[in-house]
């Protein structure tokens, strides 16, 4: 524990040190420069809505809609958005598009009753364990422990974070799951926690806890992290002040660096402090996609304390700074194979927060959100239509997914990919 606090002030002070100047973000796009894009994504997207009408029924035609799909993102990666082959190899087929096939499959064996929407976030966190492992010169795989910790997503963030609870059972679950992740024998209260302790299990039997300590520790950090961020609701908040900072760094950074030792077994201090300060960056951008729902919900996050009261400029600015900080030490960890991979971070580090920004336009002053919109591909306007239209059909998008779903392990990966193009790998 004492070495998250280190790594906890260090990612503070390393905030601190960000102003609030507008970012200086290439390239730089004219109008005329986003329009062809913009036609390339509308026929890439036009295509997925084509695939959904007709689901697929046989080896046969998931075959041809895989390849039509796969077909379609190559083009639109490389005239779209200067992708090279080495780029789509680690993207496609074998790479993360099968991370998010395996873990699916994975999943509804564990737990046949599992929704497509916990899949999904589950996805989310093996990506970015999964790229950690090809940073650190580790086999890209779905190993048990990395299955594991991205199930405990669905399974007990979800949990902690479910208004409809009441705070004394999470304070119970949270308390009896904490002796539970240090190796004590705790009975399951109930069926739910029956699943988070077989998908702890799974960790202790790829990761011996006499071998593996630092493992063990950076699942309790993330549990205490989890537990902490309750205060951020303001229901919690409402007996003292909250360092909504300190809350929030911590919880994004020990998130990203248990992934980080579940990957690996072990860290060095290099890979530690890069991992957990991109656990705080990835933490931000979540927070901004969310400003709208977590200042309905009453969540106290960065972005939350200034909506409605300021524009969101200065921390959005800070924000971008606070991500170019945490990419420049990429150069230090990870072995020399891995350069691919650091181009897809460093890039999407920046476009993901671009979009987010363009979501949540409301909250900026038109001048900001003009500068901001000059570094996107795409026309902030052309991105929320399209991503309003794409919810409407997300049922349809949905059943094809389980399509794929009820297919045998021998085929071939469903072309998922991570959401904003590799953000969270």
């Amino acid at each position: 524990m004492d070495g998250v606090r280190v790594l906890l002030e260090d990612a503070i002070a390393q905030w601190q040190a960000c102003d609030a100047s507008f970012p200086q973000v290439t390239p730089r796009f004219s109008e005329h420069e986003q329009a062809p894009r913009e036609e390339q994504l509308a026929r890439f997207l036009g295509s997925l809505e084509v695939e959904v009408a007709r689901l697929p029924r046989t080896r046969s035609d998931r075959d041809s809609v895989r390849e039509r799909i796969t077909g379609a993102f190559v083009r639109l990666a490389k005239s779209g958005l200067g992708m090279e082959d080495r780029h789509l190899n680690l993207l496609l087929g074998g790479g993360f598009s099968g991370v998010g096939t395996a873990l699916a499959r994975q999943a509804r064996r564990f737990d046949p009753a599992v929704s497509v929407a916990d899949i999904l976030q589950a996805c989310r966190n093996a990506w970015t364990a999964c790229g950690l492992q090809v940073l650190l010169g580790r086999p890209m795989e779905v190993t048990p422990s990395i299955f594991a910790y991205s199930m405990l997503y669905p399974y007990s963030d979800n949990y902690l974070d479910d208004p409809k609870v009441a705070r004394e059972d999470k304070v119970s679950f949270s308390s009896r799951f904490g002796r539970r992740l240090e190796g004590d024998s705790v009975r399951p209260a109930n069926a739910h926690e029956e699943n988070i302790w077989r998908l702890v299990g799974l960790i202790e039997g790829q990761y011996p806890r006499s071998l593996y300590p630092q493992v063990y520790s950076s699942l309790l950090a993330i549990h205490r992290a989890q537990f902490d961020s309750l205060r951020l609701s303001r229901s919690g908040a409402a007996a003292g002040e909250v360092d909504v900072l300190r809350l929030g760094f911590a919880k994004g950074g020990t998130s990203v660096l248990a992934d980080g030792y579940l990957s690996t077994g072990s860290l060095t201090a290099e890979e530690a402090r890069f991992i957990f300060l991109w656990g705080v960056a990835l933490q931000l951008g979540d927070d901004l996609q969310d400003v709208r729902d977590d200042q309905a919900g009453g969540i106290l996050t960065l972005f939350t304390q200034a909506a409605g009261k300021k524009p969101l400029d200065a921390v959005t600015s800070r924000t971008f700074h606070f991500g170019e900080r945490v990419m420049s030490l990429l150069e230090g960890v990870g072995v020399a194979e891995s350069g691919t991979l650091k181009e897809l971070m460093r890039r999407s580090s920046r476009s993901f927060l671009l979009r987010c920004a363009g979501e949540a336009g409301e909250y900026y002053t038109p001048e900001y959100l003009a500068r901001l919109e000059a570094c996107s591909p795409y026309r902030f306007s052309f991105l929320n239509r399209r991503r309003e239209q794409f919810a409407c059909r997300q049922a349809a998008f949905t059943r094809l997914f389980e399509a794929f779903l009820a297919a045998g392990d021998d085929e071939p990966a469903f072309p998922l990919l991570p959401s904003g193009l590799m953000l969270r790998l």
